[in-house]
Order: structure tokens, then sequence, then C-alpha cells
């Protein structure tokens, strides 16, 4: 078991690093690494989600009920209650706010998923990324945009409804839909043509990873108070309430699994490209994802132990 799950984390810290270690060489910016990132969720995270989804049956798909309910609970529920938190209870501006929920309840699966979800649990590791990635691309950031939108004075407010059907025209966000349509109606691709989308999408996780560990490398982080209580939020109660809910529920064994390791996963850097946008809490959000990334060696290899005994 310890050498699945060292052989399940070991490419996120060395990948990161990497990327790390570009950017304090000057081979790449916090810009550059910006490009990376959109070159990923324009279009290799679309093609991997949409060839791996095509790869599935409609009896599988159907199953999987379950999962969509406790992941929607985790990223949708936490999101609004980690908010809530942040605004009534530690008085934080309702920016910050939002880019905290989004920080503790929006894990990287689009990105780490792919090498973690799926070199433990194969082929059926892509729903729950593709789950992840619907929620975070539909609810998650038009709702932190809404909010961040709102308190800047010099940006023309756009409605909800507006940053919805924006984000519908997103890539990573109608491939999977598309998929999720053709095989709810039983139609599938030739296995040719989905194994050649596979070839860019393949990339998704490593590019992802590096371009993350460019732009921690241009953010001096800091270990704080905030910090301690977001990543301790993150990696270990969130997974822990998504484990009690699963159980609660009598999910099955592999649902209970990818359930609470897709909860578990680190912060996504989404929310540092968000700060770093609208210049709200950057040092905070880049600490944030690069202290979850740390310790979720430790959280993530436990849980990981724990799962399989």
């Amino acid at each position: 078991m310890i050498e699945l799950i060292i052989a399940a984390l070991l490419p996120i810290v060395v990948t990161l690093m990497l990327g790390f270690v570009a950017g304090w060489h000057h081979d790449f910016d916090a810009g550059q690494g910006a490009v990376l990132n959109r070159m990923v969720m324009l279009y290799a995270l679309p093609l991997t989600l949409f060839a791996g989804m095509m790869g599935l049956s409609r009896s599988v798909l159907l199953s999987q009920g379950t999962i969509a309910l406790i992941l929607l609970a985790g990223m949708a529920g936490g999101y609004l209650l980690v908010f809530l938190l942040a605004r009534l209870v530690f008085r934080q501006a309702a920016g910050v706010a939002a880019l905290l929920a989004l920080a503790i309840a929006g894990p990287a699966v689009p990105f780490v998923g792919v090498p973690v979800l799926g070199h433990l649990y194969g082929t059926i590791s892509t729903l729950p990324i593709a789950l992840c990635s619907i929620i975070m691309n539909l609810f998650q950031v038009p709702l932190t945009l809404l909010i961040l939108s709102s308190g800047a004075p010099d940006r023309k407010d756009a409605g909800f409804i507006q940053h919805i059907v924006h984000t519908l025209k997103e890539p990573v966000v109608w491939a999977p839909l598309l998929a999720l349509v053709l095989l709810l109606c039983n139609l599938h691709i030739p296995d040719q043509f989905r194994n050649a989308l596979q070839l860019l999408g393949g990339t998704t996780g490593g590019v992802a990873l590096f371009a993350s560990g460019v732009i921690l490398y241009s953010y001096h982080v800091v270990f704080n108070r905030g910090v301690i209580l977001s990543v301790i939020a993150k990696n270990i109660i969130l997974p822990l309430v998504i484990m009690a809910l699963a159980l609660w529920m009598h999910a099955d064994k592999q649902t209970l699994d990818l359930s609470v390791i897709s909860m578990a996963i680190p912060t996504a850097s989404v929310c540092v490209i968000l700060a770093v946008q609208y210049k709200t809490a950057e040092q905070e959000m880049a600490s944030i994802l690069f202290f979850s990334t740390l310790f979720s060696i430790l959280t993530m290899g436990g849980l990981l132990y724990y799962l399989g005994g």
C-alpha cells in the first residue's frame, strides 16, 4: 500500500517542484505560467474529460448518482458554508471570503485528479474528475467572479446569469456535458478517434502542475493563522465530512474512496489566478495553495492508507 501511495503522489511533488525551479531559474514567469494554464483549460483538459467519459458505458454512468450528490454537497455546500463563516464569524470582506471558499471547497481535481485518481482507480476516475470540473466551472467560479466583480468599482458588473452563460462557452464545461449527453443517448465515438484525443489530453496533469509551480514561485508565501486554518479545513476537515456523508448514505467502497480522495486533493490554482486578476488576497491565496499542496502528501497519503486498510 505504501508503494501505491508513493506512486500516486510522487509525480505531484516532482512536477510541482520542477515548475518552482523553472520559476526560480527565470525560465518561466507568472504570465507564462498563466498561458500554460490556459492551454490546459482550453484544450488538454476538455479533451481528456471528453475522451475519458466516452470510454464509459451508459450503465456505469447511470449508476454514479450517489457520487454526484456527494461531490455536489462537498463543493457547493462547502463553498456556501465557508463563505458564510468567513463573512459572519471571521468578518472578512466579501471578495476575500469568496476566494477562501473557493480555496477550501475547490479541489484541483481537474489537474491533480488526472495523475492521482487515474493511477489509483483507472477509467472510472474520469467521472468524478468531470463532475468536479462541472461543479467548479458552473457554480464556484461564476459565483466567485460575481462577488469579486461586485466589489470592483471600476468594473462594469455582470449578473450571475451572464457569468453562467459565459462559463457554458468554456470547453472545460461543454466538453464533458456533450460527452454526458452522448452517453445518455447511448452514442459512442470510434476508439481510434478517442485515442487520438488523448494524446494532447494526456498532458493535462503534468502541464497544470508545472504551471502551478511557476506561479507559486512568483509570490512570497506566508504561514500565518489564516493560512493554517484554511489548510486544515481543506486537507483534513472537508474530506472527513465527506467520508461521514458517504458512510451515512451507505455508499459502496469505490464511491466512498473516490469521493473522499477527490475532496482531499489540494487547492486549485484558479483561486490564485482570480486573486491576482482582482488584486485581492494574492499572497494569502498563493500561500494556501502552496501549503495545501505540500501537506497533501501527508493528508492524502494518510487517507489513502486508511481507505486501503
